[in-house]
């Protein structure tokens, strides 16, 4: 409030009611202890006095700004930084927790690696972080600002490798076979399989020595491969691509003094690694088991996975048809006229005790089923298919019944049937062949007139 202001409230009747205050007056009010001395300030107007107002306000909604700058400290917390924490200080921070709670050190710690690569993501964007300290991670939601990365991107990114992390996102995947025996499928089994892998240097923490010698490689440029032009004919050129053999693909390099002397520079060591392989009730022949992120580590890449292939050995006596065994049994003539008792061990040490009614053997057309006792169901092992029993009957060796007790059996078998000659006919005997022999026989009669030339047939014709 300037001095002429003051004196004009003064100088009203003692009758006249005092003014009410008006956003006008009370900046008036406010201003009255920093009034000037000087009689320029005697004409101050009513708008200069609403623009100091104006500018007071906004000095003091930047102090308030500056006092709750940071709404809250979730974020900080997380990468275990203060809230005035320097850019420095936050991706050094990020750093020593992506790599100590990464999936691959840490497989039960995914949901911690998650929310870390979150808060570095905000706070490393200096947008983001305003945005998130004025009004937190509601804020952050609201403005669409979050969750734009999957944590193993940012992981790359922020240990990129140069060109080969562009062209590569993930390592190898590691394929084995594993010889597996029928009694192992059908009762369940734990094998431990012992795997040569790299892992990522623990002393150099995948630097390859020490922090900040890694510089980009001069033979590449930094992409890690080599283009060769090469002239193959007049007016013709072939570009060859081929791995940088400076840096070894890797787009960067370090010299041999700064290099770690635990993996002497190659950013990965080599370890082994013990797997469990757990083969359930029912697995089948071909059958994967995939072990996610047991491939070989490589800084800037995510790794690759091991897949065990299942190899069902064969069986000495018992074959697998889907979820049924199928065996086949040798019994004499005798055991399939009159019946039989067999003992046959299952695959989980059982012994079981079968028999047959005479005449069976006719009845069931040479084969029968046990229920139940075959290869348990795929994850739901109380569930079993059937044992198919395929019986091959024995027959006597030749002239092992006298011709006199011929005609006594006969008696005893079912009758035979009769065939009505006619005059037409002709009668011819049987004899034995034996099948190998006969086939030997024909394809060596074959080859004879292979080599006599083509009979028939395309033949082709050269110009």
């Amino acid at each position: 409030m300037s001095w002429g202001e003051r004196s004009f409230l003064d100088s009203r009747p003692n009758n006249t009611p005092r003014p009410r205050s008006s956003p006008e007056t009370s900046a008036l009010r406010l201003d009255y202890k920093n009034r000037p001395s000087s009689s320029a300030s005697l004409r101050l107007t009513r708008a200069k006095a609403r623009a100091a107002e104006r500018e007071r306000e906004k000095t003091n909604r930047a102090w308030t700004s500056f006092v709750t700058m940071v709404h809250e400290t979730g974020y900080y917390d997380l990468l275990g930084v203060s809230p005035k924490a320097t850019p420095e200080e936050i991706k050094k921070a990020y750093r020593k927790l992506a790599l100590k709670y990464h999936p691959d050190k840490n497989p039960n710690e995914g949901e911690k690696f998650k929310h870390i690569s979150q808060a570095y993501e905000v706070l490393s964007d200096p947008q983001k972080r305003d945005l998130y300290d004025h009004g937190g991670e509601q804020a952050i939601k609201e403005g669409g600002m979050g969750g734009g990365s999957s944590p193993m991107d940012i992981f790359n990114m922020f240990f990129g490798g140069g060109g080969r992390m562009q062209r590569e996102r993930k390592g190898k995947n590691v394929v084995h076979q594993l010889g597996v025996t029928l009694e192992e499928m059908y009762n369940g089994s734990t094998r431990k399989l012992g795997l040569q892998k790299n892992v990522i240097c623990e002393k150099c923490e995948g630097y390859g020595g020490k922090k900040g010698a890694m510089e980009k490689c001069s033979n590449c440029k930094g992409k890690g491969v080599q283009v060769k032009v090469q002239q193959i004919g007049p007016g013709m050129i072939q570009q060859i691509q081929s791995m940088c053999g400076e840096c070894q693909g890797q787009g960067e390099k370090i010299n041999a003094k700064d290099r770690c002397k635990n993996c002497n520079g190659h950013k990965v060591e080599r370890k082994k690694k013990i797997l469990e392989v757990h083969i359930d009730k029912g697995m089948k022949d071909d059958q994967k088991i995939v072990f996610s992120g047991e491939g070989d580590q490589e800084p800037g890449l995510e790794p690759g996975d091991v897949i065990i292939v299942l190899e069902q050995k064969e069986h000495p006596i018992l074959q697998r048809q889907g979820n049924n065994l199928v065996m086949k049994m040798n019994i004499k003539l005798v055991e399939a006229l009159c019946g039989f008792r067999r003992t046959i061990e299952t695959l989980d040490n059982r012994s079981l005790i079968i028999s047959s009614q005479p005449g069976m053997w006719f009845r069931s057309a040479g084969s029968s089923a046990l229920f139940l006792v075959g290869m348990p169901i795929y994850r739901d092992p109380y569930e079993k298919g059937d044992l198919i029993i395929q019986f091959e009957v024995e027959f006597p060796e030749k002239h092992w019944l006298p011709e006199h007790f011929m005609y006594q059996l006969e008696r005893l078998l079912p009758p035979r049937e009769d065939v009505m000659m006619a005059d037409d006919m002709e009668e011819v005997e049987l004899s034995e062949v034996n099948i190998n022999t006969q086939q030997k026989n024909y394809s060596r009669e074959a080859y004879e007139e292979d080599d006599e030339g083509p009979r028939s047939g395309v033949q082709c014709q050269t110009q």
